[in-house]
């Protein structure tokens, strides 16, 4: 169980979660680092919109992350199936010859 401090975006408090300290804080830095680029690419300064920006910004990363993940998935299906397929072709195949060796 990890203990984290936050102190960002003019707040801060504590929390306590199952992961240890060290992935808390690697959440935390990373996402610091979004807030400054968000802050960097827009000039929003005020930190209710910085948070909600981010907080879209990691919506859409997990979005598309997931998309991926079912393409990925819809493509290692489809490529099953076409092994699925050469292996009952083959299997007829070696049928066919065996009977006509015999």
């Amino acid at each position: 169980m990890g203990t984290l401090t936050i102190n960002i975006l003019g707040t801060s408090f504590s929390i306590q979660a199952k992961e240890n300290d060290s992935y808390l804080e690697g959440l935390l830095l990373r996402y610091k680092k979004l807030i400054n680029s968000i802050e960097q690419s827009t000039g929003l300064h005020d930190n209710l919109k910085l948070s909600i920006m981010a907080g879209l910004s990691l919506c859409d990363e997990l979005r598309q992350s997931e998309l991926h993940a079912d393409s990925s998935l819809h493509k290692q299906k489809h490529t099953n199936s076409e092994l699925f397929e050469a292996e009952r072709i083959t299997l007829k195949l070696i049928d066919n010859i065996d009977k006509v060796l015999k």
